[in-house]
């Protein structure tokens, strides 16, 4: 009896997981199945280069998963049952139940509104490609002069503000940002950011926090009104609902709590990687959500769970940052170094050369997602301990119940 594996959510963490989980077992032993919604692997770290005319490769998901013996089935999850060990989903033949053994759930993460009067409404956002593409359609049709708002100072706001600014140098850009640009960033980063803003002409509003969206305008708590034909949201990201509404344990955010192996803490049979993980770093400090987050936990728990089921030794790899990497226009960059625990050094690259590493680092992404069973030993193993009997559940049509 083969031991099931279903993995949710094919971004960069999920794909990785599937892949690497393909790579360690034998697949006589498991039945490896991948869900997403859609049939194609997003760059999500490009969404602002779509979001201002540029297309990204097109990679479906069938063709990284060639050869992979991994499972891709096209349909959304609307509820998962921790209890009965069930995931309820619905495609293109209706809502089926799919029972497993071994769950990894790597839903990630949507932007989040924060309860903005009018931004649900009036905003647009680049945190999904259905986003970046609207954002496209209405940069399209805005004549020369007309203003647009990027709200929100973290590193997408960044990359958004400049991103537009430079593909349309004729629209008036403006960023408004909860504290000083870049104020996490070392000295040199600071200036290098503040000096390319200058440059393509991008207004800053510092220590502006937004408190309403309008339809042709944004407002700030001191009652400032900002011009805006386009308002781009980049102000934070929430993780996908499905979590909080399992027995799972969930942090204050939404993310499912894990161990250092990216293990629920509450069901065994859980594991949790990238956005939809409550991982603790060094010094016990959350990691951010981020690509760079993503895969490095998406290898630790594919590592564990081929571990745990075929008897060889757990991982125990840190978890730890190197550098941020911020792309300012298509031509300069930022490359922050930082501590283990997310913190800016004295030490960063910028200009071309920062841009030329962003691109290498956004390609090795990419091909390390498209590639998964190339770069890693052939350490395929055979599972020791029977696959459990399985769950009671009937397959059977379920009501949607969540987004």
């Amino acid at each position: 009896m083969q031991h099931r594996i279903i993995v949710l959510g094919a971004g960069y963490a999920g794909a990785s997981a599937a892949g690497r989980l393909a790579r360690r077992l034998h697949r006589d032993d498991v039945a490896l199945t991948l869900v997403n919604a859609e049939p194609d692997f997003a760059e999500r770290v490009r969404n602002h280069e779509l979001a201002t005319g540029r297309t990204p490769a097109h990679r479906p998901l069938t063709d990284v998963l060639a050869g992979t013996g991994v499972e891709l089935k096209v349909a959304r999850v609307t509820a998962v049952d921790v209890d009965r060990k069930v995931v309820t989903v619905t495609g293109g033949t209706g809502a089926e139940e799919l029972a497993y053994d071994t769950l990894v759930h790597a839903l990630g993460s949507r932007w989040d509104d924060r309860g903005v009067p009018g931004a649900a409404e009036h905003a647009y956002e680049i945190a999904g490609r259905a986003g970046a593409l609207r954002v496209r359609e209405r940069l399209a049709g805005l004549g020369t002069g007309q203003p647009v708002v990027v709200v929100g100072g973290g590193l997408t706001g960044l990359e958004a503000a400049t991103e537009i600014a430079e593909s349309r140098p004729d629209l008036e850009v403006t960023l408004a940002a909860r504290a000083g640009l870049g104020d996490w960033l070392s000295p040199r980063g600071r200036d290098h950011v503040r000096a390319v803003f200058a440059r393509l002409g991008i207004t800053v509003r510092e220590d502006a926090e937004v408190t309403a969206v309008e339809e042709d305008r944004v407002v700030t708590a001191d009652g400032t009104v900002l011009p805006s034909a386009l308002t781009v949201w980049t102000a934070g990201f929430a993780v996908h609902p499905i979590a909080r509404a399992t027995a799972l344990e969930v942090s204050d955010t939404g993310q499912i709590v894990v161990d250092g192996t990216m293990r629920s803490v509450s069901h065994p049979d859980v594991y949790a990687v990238g956005d939809a993980a409550l991982v603790q770093g060094p010094g016990g400090k959350p990691l951010r959500m981020s690509c760079a987050t993503g895969t490095p936990t998406a290898w630790q728990a594919a590592d564990a769970i081929a571990a745990r089921l075929t008897g060889g030794k757990l991982p125990h790899v840190p978890l730890r940052y190197v550098n941020q990497c911020v792309s300012l226009g298509r031509k300069d960059g930022l490359i922050q170094y930082v501590t283990a625990d997310d913190r800016a050094v004295n030490a960063a690259l910028t200009g071309r050369l920062a841009a030329r590493y962003k691109e290498l680092v956004c390609r090795a992404a990419a091909w390390a997602v498209s590639h998964p069973t190339l770069g890693l030993p052939t350490r395929r193993r055979r599972i020791t301990r029977p696959a459990p009997a399985p769950s009671a559940a009937t397959p059977a049509p379920a009501p949607e119940t969540a987004a």
